[in-house]
């Protein structure tokens, strides 16, 4: 049973920044792809940013040019770099990954995040 558990979700002003982490029970390596995905308030969840293990990310087109998804290799984290948050960015965060030995996706619990002034 693989866990994610995401943290560094809070409150943070307009224009602010503030990065996600997402720390997985297995080494990150064994993922095939792991993403971000976001359900703001009384809105379906929605996707942010993936990436595979071959390097290549993808990001809505919501978030391009602001947010960087990205892997630290050292720590076996899945990380979200925002920046320029805006109030629409607030958001449940959710961390998910599908592993190399199972067509499963995994999700985590979730870390919200809060943009207001």
């Amino acid at each position: 049973q693989v866990q994610l558990v995401e943290s560094g979700g809070g409150l943070v002003q307009p224009g602010g920044s503030l990065t996600l982490s997402c720390a997985a029970s297995t080494n990150i390596a064994n993922f095939l792809f792991m993403g971000w995905y976001r359900q703001p308030p009384g809105k379906q969840r929605e996707l942010v940013a993936t990436i595979m293990n071959s390097g290549k990310t993808n990001y809505a087109d919501s978030v391009k040019e602001r947010f960087v998804i990205y892997i630290d290799s050292a720590k076996s984290t899945l990380n979200l770099r925002m920046n320029s948050l805006k109030p629409e960015d607030t958001a449940l965060y959710y961390c998910q990954g599908r592993p190399l030995s199972v067509a499963l996706d995994y999700w985590g619990q979730g870390t919200q995040v809060t943009v207001s002034s």
